[in-house]
């Protein structure tokens, strides 16, 4: 295990250090990483991060400043098992075979830190506080070890959710507080629990060793049906710009500093120019789903998070980083060209850099780069538009279009072969200042953080920090504040020792995230552990007091080989697309014969259609007690479908069962309004704008009320107060 001395200085950073030597200067000390016995500039902590970073990059080799653009696959520690990221230990074994610990470098990290120069480094899973940070410090050591000393800088995909959702890899809050996701946040209505989770976020992160999160995801929500829209804050451009800006913030800002410092995360604002105005809902993580639509000619709302929040901070200037999705913006490009984000020379090179001044890290999304797959129902293939080039080709279009990073690219071949193409197109001398032009930029990020004065954790105090109590509380209260009440026919709260009955639910075998297969299951509906605390639990419909259904939004994807494009559906009886285009906005993929994605007449069921079923059979099992629907919403959905044969309902965004029956029970009051619109049907989705808010109409419920941005109830009735005035009001 690496063993790390500190090194203090009186008024300014302490140091960190396993090999390097320590120069002594005027009663100062610093990290002699060129290891010259000579205090050079990037060395010297009391210059700017610019003047460093600059003066480091001067330093680098081309292929050291190619290490830095790259950014490694996920990563688990530690890696127990083959699955989608296996790892090998001390020569080829698996961790068991090997003996070896935990928190000890997988054969694979070792290579891609010491001879792929690799130092940006993507967490998946860390097995807690402790093993995180045993591991960070032998990857910072052996870092230490090699040419200028460069450390690593770790980053991680939002990691907080209290529940988990279908689209992305994400780890589920393993050791950290719990947090509703972004449309949870979003019903808070409350920026300030934004910034607070953000500060707290970044406490929980750097004692993990994280120093970089890619996040947040800052596009408009417009788009009901698209399988992120869960982790966005919403349509409301107004709402998200505020909470960009907050997130951010607090992410960031070392408050001791006032800025910059050894507490701060960087942020990486997703997805530029906006994700959200998917085409019919399909991701754009798929070949079958790549284009963005604007039918309603509303590209400028989706940059208002960008450019009026998160690149206007008031103490740290603006989000470090920046993603642009995979999509093809379709018909932005005024060339008429139709390619992926990264590959418009229009939209990364014209808007981001030269129109809108942004200065920060550009990196790519994941997996863009790699030749296309054969099948459009795959999970790879997002060369969008670029299909006819090289892989090294792709790569030097990226770098001159002015992104400086290739999301889940690991091999750093085809970024010196990019280069050797660029200096033969440009020149030796106009590649090599571009090269460090990223350099300085990716470097930034790790001096601002403190990385290169002390990259090492003290295990005993990131279990401390890990999950304590008072950020565990600061997050279930804000679970509480995201679960939005629309219905209560005078049957909530529940107090006292009832007994309860949750119908299982049943899901079909459907497509999952990575297009494989996920088989048909029998699920229970809580798990009668999480419930115990509050009531009995009964499987006789008969002797419960009341039912709890719980259920989840309808489960749907745009496409399968068997079935060609089918609607998204938001219901869970079937549904036939009869109002859906003629003809798609978008089209064109050299795998297809056509280019209209059309789906008008075809028909889908979503994997949990029973989700509708266990409602109705609950309402005629209890007769006149009371039926109770609690439903983690993915997606805006049809809540009509089950609104009557509900006595009340509650929407969640992902939440612990904990949460939810503190509110059934009254250990606390229903506070948060929808930060969406539920729709009345699947003909008003279908007639909608992909790229606008509030464009189609909301459902009615039987006691009429209308389930609109906005709409909640607490126990006293309709939620009126400064929220609804602020951000709904004047949307």
């Amino acid at each position: 295990m690496a063993n790390f001395k500190t090194v203090k200085n009186e008024g300014g950073p302490t140091l960190g250090v396993t090999s390097a030597p320590v120069i002594e200067m005027d009663g100062l000390f610093f990290r002699d990483l060129e290891r010259t016995g000579e205090l050079v500039p990037y060395e010297d902590w009391r210059l700017s991060p610019e003047e460093r970073a600059k003066d480091l990059a001067s330093r680098m080799t081309v292929e050291e400043i190619a290490g830095l653009m790259m950014y490694s696959a996920h990563q688990i520690v530690p890696a127990e098992g083959g699955g989608w990221f296996p790892a090998t230990y001390r020569g080829g074994k698996t961790l068991a075979e090997s003996g070896a610990d935990e928190w000890e470098l997988t054969d694979q990290q070792k290579k891609f830190l010491t001879e792929d120069h690799v130092r940006y480094v993507l967490a998946m899973v860390l097995k807690n506080g402790e093993i995180a940070a045993k591991w960070n410090n032998e990857m910072q050591a052996l870092c230490e070890e090699m040419p200028h000393g460069i450390p690593v800088n770790t980053s991680t995909d939002p990691r907080h959710g209290a529940g988990s959702a279908s689209a992305e890899f994400k780890t589920e809050a393993k050791g950290t507080s719990k947090w509703p996701l972004g449309l949870g946040l979003a019903a808070t209505f409350s920026a300030d629990t934004v910034k607070n989770f953000a500060r707290i976020a970044a406490r929980e992160y750097r004692a993990l060793g994280i120093t970089t999160e890619l996040g947040p995801q800052i596009d408009l929500g417009t788009e009901p049906r698209w399988m992120r829209v869960s982790d966005t804050y919403g349509p409301s451009s107004k709402l998200v710009t505020e909470y960009a800006k907050n997130y951010c913030e607090g992410l960031q800002n070392d408050p001791e500093a006032d800025g910059w410092g050894e507490t701060s995360v960087a942020a990486m604002v997703k997805h530029w120019p906006g994700g959200g105005p998917c085409e019919a809902g399909r991701d754009a993580h798929y070949a079958y789903g790549k284009f963005a639509v604007y039918p309603g000619d509303n590209l400028k709302e989706h940059l208002k998070p960008f450019l009026e929040g998160a690149f206007k901070l008031d103490k740290t200037g603006q989000a470090s980083a920046v993603m642009p999705y995979y999509t093809v913006s379709y018909g932005v490009d005024p060339s008429g060209k139709n390619v992926g984000n990264s590959y418009s020379k229009y939209i990364i090179g014209d808007l981001l850099r030269d129109k809108y001044g942004y200065k920060g890290v550009v990196c790519t999304d994941w997996g863009i780069t790699q030749d296309p797959n054969s099948k459009l129902d795959s999970f790879g293939s997002r060369c969008f538009g670029t299909e006819d080039l090289s892989e090294a080709e792709r790569h030097l279009c990226i770098i001159e279009n002015g992104v400086d990073q290739f999301g889940g690219n690991n091999n750093i071949k085809p970024i010196l072969e990019a280069y050797k193409i660029g200096c033969e197109r440009h020149g030796e001398d106009a590649m090599r200042k571009r090269f460090e032009e990223s350099a300085v930029r990716l470097l930034l990020n790790s001096f601002r953080c403190g990385l290169f004065e002390n990259p090492y954790l003290d295990p005993e105090e990131s279990k401390k920090v890990l999950g304590c109590d008072e950020f565990v509380k600061e997050g279930f209260d804000a679970q509480l504040r995201s679960i939005v009440m629309v219905k209560n026919n005078g049957v909530l709260p529940v107090s006292g020792r009832k007994k309860v009955y949750i119908p299982g639910r049943h899901i079909d075998a459907h497509k999952g995230f990575m297009r494989d297969m996920m088989p048909a299951m029998d699920i229970p509906g809580a798990n009668p552990a999480d419930v115990i605390p509050f009531y009995d639990v009964t499987d006789d419909p008969a002797e419960a007091d009341m039912a709890i259904c719980f259920i989840e939004s309808p489960i749907s994807d745009g496409y399968t080989e068997e079935t060609g494009y089918r609607p998204v559906t938001l219901q869970y009886r079937p549904y036939t697309a009869d109002a859906a285009r003629e003809v798609s906005i978008a089209g064109g993929d050299f795998r297809e014969d056509s280019n209209n994605r059309t789906y008008k007449g075809k028909s889908n069921t979503p994997a949990n259609e029973s989700d509708l079923d266990l409602v109705i059979k609950a309402r005629e099992q209890m007769g006149d007690k009371p039926v109770i629907v609690s439903i983690r919403m993915n997606n805006p959905c049809m809540v009509s479908e089950f609104e009557k044969y509900a006595d009340a309902i509650l929407v969640n965004f992902g939440v612990e069962t904990k949460a939810t029956l503190t509110i059934v029970s009254g250990g606390a009051e229903p506070s948060a309004m929808l930060p969406v619109q539920l729709p009345a049907d699947m003909e008003t989705v279908e007639k909608h704008c992909e790229d606008k808010p509030f464009d189609y109409t909301p459902y009615t419920d039987s006691v009429g009320n209308t389930y609109d941005f906005g709409f909640g109830l607490n126990f006293s009735g309709v939620i009126r107060d400064d929220r609804y005035e602020k951000y709904v009001s004047n949307r």
